[in-house]
């Protein structure tokens, strides 16, 4: 499956059901990261006097915001156009959350763009909006009701408690919660598999990229989400030196206040 403007030359090969929701799952983290992690690019790259933007999910987990295509009809759905006109005229946040919803409507009709022209049967169709629904929305992870584990605190101990035996760091607490984080399976892995409890499947998942399990954990003292500490690019170390940390989104929406 190709970049944003779809298929070029002849028509594709027939894929499956699998096929699509790797390529909606590659998009949508494209479009996750746009509205989390790289958000202040995102912001300024919407400039409302520019022409018409449209935000982009690729197949390759990146975004781009651009002009929609020239021919008519396009050869994928477009996603909403002018995104950037509303930018300046409403607060960030719902802003954010509203290109987030049409990006969610966007995801969608690629997906089932896909499957019409890959001649998908009902039982195919049916397959691939199960393994769509098992993901939290692009909406859910902007605005943070994605459904997450109920914070859990450690209760405070004697300091012979830690292996260091000095106040223990803020990665810590991701850590000690991982048992009962869902484990580390593919998504397309965990699917389907009876007697296992479908609750957890989506218990723990980072507010950048949505999805679950992860060594290193960061946790905003602000919205209070959790983010893999690659995703918002701190390190263990780093963290040591956080006294107190603000996502990406915190961070921007502070900066949009001032």
């Amino acid at each position: 499956m190709d970049g944003g403007g779809g298929f070029m030359g002849p028509p594709p090969a027939p894929r499956s059901p699998e096929d699509v929701f790797r390529d909606f799952r590659a998009r949508r983290s494209g479009l996750i990261k746009a509205l989390t992690t790289d958000v202040e690019k995102f912001y300024v790259m919407c400039d409302p006097e520019k022409e018409n933007l449209c935000l982009y999910g690729l197949p390759n987990e990146t975004w781009e915001v651009n002009l929609p295509a020239e021919e008519v009809p396009p050869e994928l759905p477009e996603p909403a156009l002018g995104i950037n006109f509303a930018r300046d005229g409403m607060n960030e946040k719902d802003w954010l959350s509203l290109v987030a919803v049409h990006s969610d409507s966007w995801l969608l009709s690629v997906a089932f763009y896909f499957g019409a022209r890959f001649g998908f049967d009902k039982e195919s169709r049916k397959r691939l909006y199960t393994m769509i629904n098992e993901l939290p929305t692009v909406y859910e992870i902007v605005t943070g009701t994605a459904k997450k584990e109920p914070k859990v605190k450690t209760p405070k101990t004697s300091n012979k408690s830690s292996k260091s035996g000095s106040k223990p760091s803020r990665q810590s607490e991701p850590n000690s919660r991982a048992p009962k984080m869902p484990p580390p399976k593919d998504e397309e892995e965990s699917e389907g598999e009876e007697g296992e409890p479908q609750e957890d499947h989506e218990s723990a998942l980072c507010g950048a990229c949505g999805q679950s399990y992860d060594d290193f954990w960061i946790c905003c003292d602000l919205c209070e989400k959790w983010f893999h500490g690659k995703c918002v690019k701190i390190t263990p170390a780093k963290a040591e030196h956080i006294k107190q940390y603000k996502c990406p989104s915190c961070t921007g929406s502070k900066r949009a206040k001032a």
